[in-house]
């Protein structure tokens, strides 16, 4: 189904683009320079893509004017197209708040003179037609995304549809997740392959909550497992709308109190380090709200377990509805006790985001009812019907009807992680 949908939109856009170009009518190519050498490249057969992100003191270099300071974030994108057939770009696949080149000139609150204004026009890729045998290149106008922009190339047109999926570092934030060396976490004699029932009961034996840094008392309880490469889980949950988190330090701690008291969003707030396997979670994301104080985050940890040659992760997720004081940390996010509720909102964001392939519950938390909650490391109140989320996740997009549910149940131990 997903496949007859692209189709139809490269017939629709052929049809459309192909009227617009004239039919065939030679276009004037565009050659536009790269901002940096940090280039991404990938290749498809005859067609060529590579992209590069400035960032934001690079944009000033480049156009005279501060455009990530009005959430526009140029994107340098070059399609080499060597067949025989009309190719045409499509900036919504990037981004479908993307801007023109005059709405980005508009939109400034800086002037940067005429010069500015011709920089933006000249740079930018005005028709995302590319005939047979061409290349262009220029910028297309995104919104802002710091740490990492994640964003598909979508190239229609001739006899297939083509999806290339980016992540482009950009420089400015320190991310916690760039300091983990998963590679490196466990050696080859540790990984191991195991079959589904196997993976269930090694994911029941797994521990029931995180820790403190300890390693004496618990706190929220793991909920949540992933399989899939690292990039995998990028192109889910950044598709999606998640974001990085900034590691701990003084411009962080600022932006992130100033945040707190003018009640706005900071995209890649830190969160505190929460243990597992004695170390602090490998990778923490988050989806923000209207304000930093209302947030769903999540913490994942690189487990030794791998599945069908896929990494297995295991993780916490919790939704964040206030702030409120305690002894540990003076003040600190207070997490919605219905946490399977936070749970089940990331099964549904996964599978609208056409990321999930298929999922199912295994054990190994342990029931905490409405009238007797649990606690975490915070003295917030939670409860939980005990079960794990697995989910099978794809840089592949997969259609809502395509998603497979797993009764995993057959395979339970019954057992609760220490």
């Amino acid at each position: 189904m997903a496949l007859r949908r692209a189709r139809s939109l490269s017939c629709l856009l052929a049809g459309l683009l192909l009227a617009a170009a004239g039919w065939g009518q030679p276009l004037p190519g565009t050659q536009v320079d790269p901002p940096n050498d940090r280039l991404q490249e990938k290749q498809r057969g005859s067609l060529k893509v590579s992209v590069a992100v400035p960032s934001a003191e690079e944009t000033r270099q480049i156009f005279g004017v501060d455009l990530y300071a009005d959430n526009v974030q140029p994107v340098w994108v070059e399609v080499v197209n060597g067949s025989d057939e009309f190719r045409f770009l499509t900036p919504m696949g990037m981004d479908p708040g993307y801007y023109s080149a005059r709405e980005a000139m508009s939109r400034s609150r800086e002037s940067g003179g005429e010069s500015a204004d011709e920089q933006l026009e000249r740079r930018s890729i005005n028709r995302v037609v590319v005939p047979p045998q061409s290349t262009r290149s220029g910028y297309i106008f995104t919104r802002v995304d710091e740490g990492t922009k994640s964003f598909n190339v979508d190239v229609v047109g001739g006899s297939e549809p083509y999806r290339m999926s980016f992540f482009v570092p950009v420089p400015g934030l320190k991310l916690d997740h760039y300091e983990v060396d998963l590679q490196g976490l466990y050696p080859a004699d540790q990984r191991r392959e195991l079959e589904l029932p196997a993976l269930v009961a090694a994911l029941e034996q797994f521990p029931c909550c995180v820790r403190d840094a300890s390693g004496e008392d618990r706190g929220d309880p793991l909920n949540l497992v992933l399989v899939g490469e690292i990039s995998d889980l990028y192109y889910a949950f950044m598709r999606a709308g998640w974001d990085e988190t900034e590691t701990i330090y003084g411009s962080s701690l600022l932006k992130t109190a100033a945040s707190a008291i003018g009640g706005e969003r900071y995209r890649y707030s830190p969160v505190s380090a929460l243990y597992v396997f004695g170390r602090p979670q490998d990778v923490a994301l988050q989806r923000a709200r209207s304000s930093i104080n209302e947030r769903n985050h999540l913490r994942i940890w690189l487990t030794p377990l791998v599945h069908e040659g896929k990494p297995v992760w295991i993780g916490q997720i919790s939704r964040d509805i206030g702030v409120h004081f305690t002894w540990r940390t003076i003040t600190t996010h207070k997490i919605d006790p219905d946490v399977d509720e936070t749970r089940e909102f990331l099964l549904e964001d996964m599978g609208y985001s056409q990321s999930l392939v298929q999922f199912g519950y295994v054990g190994g938390v342990g029931a905490a009812a409405y009238d007797e909650p649990r606690g975490n490391l915070t003295g917030d109140p939670y409860f939980t019907d005990g079960r794990r989320m697995v989910m099978w996740l794809s840089g592949s997009p997969t259609a809502l009807d395509e998603i497979v549910p797993l009764d995993l149940s057959p395979y339970a131990t019954g057992r609760i992680g220490d």
